[in-house]
């Protein structure tokens, strides 16, 4: 398994076996779409999940809903008129921790 980071203030020299990509992360995800492989997993970053899913490099979504109430934030949802809808694909619910997890499938052109 590859490990990539996208960050713009980490620097390769003090990761020698993780790949930084700090500009253009589209990009980057479009060249690992066009590698042979399996699945490419995003972990974290509302920001970074944003620019992939207006690059259009984004087909499904997970969702771990945890029940801790926190301020705002960034807007997983996209904007109305953006081109881009999330359709509910599934559910789970993990009942011993409360968690629910979410899974959506990304339309195009709605």
């Amino acid at each position: 398994m590859r490990l990539i980071v996208f960050s713009r203030t980490l620097r390769p020299s003090g990761y020698p076996k993780v790949t930084i990509v700090s500009e253009d992360a589209g990009r980057a995800v479009a060249a690992l779409r066009d590698q042979p492989g399996k699945d490419i997993w995003l972990m974290g970053g509302g920001v970074l999940f944003r620019s992939l899913l207006d690059t259009g490099q984004v087909d499904s979504v997970e969702v771990g809903v945890i029940p801790v109430l926190l301020g705002g934030g960034i807007p997983l949802l996209p904007p109305p008129g953006s081109g881009a809808t999330l359709q509910l694909a599934g559910s789970r619910i993990y009942s011993k921790t409360g968690i629910v997890s979410l899974e959506y499938t990304v339309q195009r052109g709605a």
